[in-house]
C-alpha cells in the first residue's frame, strides 16, 4: 500500500484537500489522578498516623480482653491481662525479672555487638571490591540458610553450656545475614557520586573514607535495627538449654508449670525492650543521615 508521499502531484493535493475536510476528533478534559489512601507513598496528616498508631496496639488489646474474659477459654491457655500484669508486678517485686532481664540484655549486647563486628567489615568489603565480593559471597550465601539453632549442641560440645556456646549462637544467626545486608546497603552508592568524586582527584582511600563510607553509614545502621530482632530471637532459643537465668529461661521455666500469664508477661518485656532497641537505633541513623530520605 503506498503512503501519500508516494503518490503523483495530483493524487497527493486531492488527499491532503480529503484530509482537511474531515472532522476534528473529540477533546476529552484532562483527569486529575485522586490521591486517595491506596496512593503509594501519600502523605498523612500528624494526627490520622497517631490514631494509626495507637489502634495498631489497642485493637490485638481488645481482642486479648475479649478472647480471655469471654469464658470461651480457658485462663491456662490465655490469661487476662490482668492476671499478665499480676504477675509481672509478681516477679518484678521478688526480683527475679530483673535479674533475667539483665542477663539477656547482656548477652544481646555482646553477642549482636560481636556479629556486627564480624559482618559489618565484610559487607563494606563486598559491596565496595569485586573481588572480595566474588570471594565472600558464595559461602556466605550458603551457610547463611544453616539454622542457628542446629548449630547448639555442636556449641555445647566445643564449647560447654557457659556463656561462649550461647553468644555464638547470636553470633552465627545474625552475622551472615547482615554481611549480606551491609553489602547491599554499599552497593547501593550512586555510581555517578563515586565518578564525580574521582574527576575532582579522590584517591581509592578518600572515597572509601570520604564517600562511600559516610553514604552507606545510614543503611548500616537499618540493617542492625533489621536484625536486632533477631538477637532477641536467637538469645530466647540460646537460654532454653542449660540456663540458669534469663527471659528464655524464665519462659522455660515458666511453661513446666503450666505459668501462662508468666509467659506473656515475660513475652511482653522482651517486646517492650526490643522497640526501645530500634527507636534508638532509628534516632541514630537519622541523626547521621539527615540528608538521607
Amino acid at each position: 500500500m503506498s503512503t501519500v508521499d508516494e503518490l503523483p502531484p495530483a493524487a497527493r493535493a486531492r488527499e491532503t484537500r480529503g484530509r482537511a475536510d474531515w472532522p476534528e476528533l473529540p477533546r476529552h478534559p484532562a483527569r486529575r489522578a485522586r490521591a486517595g489512601w491506596l496512593a503509594p507513598r501519600r502523605e498523612i496528616s500528624p494526627a490520622a498516623r497517631w490514631t494509626l498508631r495507637a489502634l495498631s496496639l489497642l485493637v490485638p488489646l481488645a481482642v486479648w480482653v475479649a478472647l480471655s474474659t469471654s469464658g470461651r477459654v480457658d485462663p491456662t491457655f490465655l490469661p487476662t491481662p490482668a492476671a499478665t500484669w499480676d504477675a509481672w508486678w509478681e516477679m518484678a517485686r521478688s526480683g527475679e525479672l530483673w535479674t533475667d532481664t539483665a542477663a539477656s540484655v547482656r548477652r544481646v549486647l555482646l553477642g549482636f555487638g560481636l556479629a556486627l563486628l564480624i559482618s559489618v567489615p565484610l559487607g563494606f568489603a563486598m559491596g565496595t571490591w569485586r573481588w572480595a565480593l566474588a570471594a565472600l559471597e558464595p559461602i556466605i550465601g550458603l551457610v547463611r540458610y544453616w539454622p542457628a539453632g542446629a548449630f547448639i549442641p555442636l556449641l555445647i560440645i566445643w564449647l560447654g553450656l557457659g556463656e561462649s556456646s550461647k553468644l555464638a549462637v547470636l553470633v552465627i544467626g545474625v552475622v551472615f545475614f547482615n554481611t549480606l545486608m551491609v553489602a547491599e546497603a554499599v552497593r547501593r552508592v550512586p555510581q555517578r557520586l563515586l565518578e564525580a568524586s574521582m574527576t575532582l582527584g579522590a584517591t581509592p582511600g578518600v572515597l572509601v573514607r570520604k564517600v562511600i563510607f559516610p553514604y552507606a553509614l545510614p543503611g548500616i545502621i537499618d540493617a542492625a535495627r533489621v536484625n536486632s530482632a533477631a538477637a532477641w530471637n536467637l538469645v530466647v532459643i540460646a537460654e532454653l538449654f542449660a540456663a540458669t537465668s534469663g527471659l528464655g529461661y524464665r519462659i522455660v521455666r515458666s511453661g513446666r508449670f503450666l505459668q501462662t500469664d508468666r509467659i506473656f508477661a515475660v513475652l511482653i518485656v522482651i517486646g517492650v525492650i526490643g522497640i526501645l532497641m530500634d527507636v534508638g537505633l532509628r534516632l541514630l541513623r537519622d541523626r547521621i543521615g539527615r540528608w538521607t530520605p
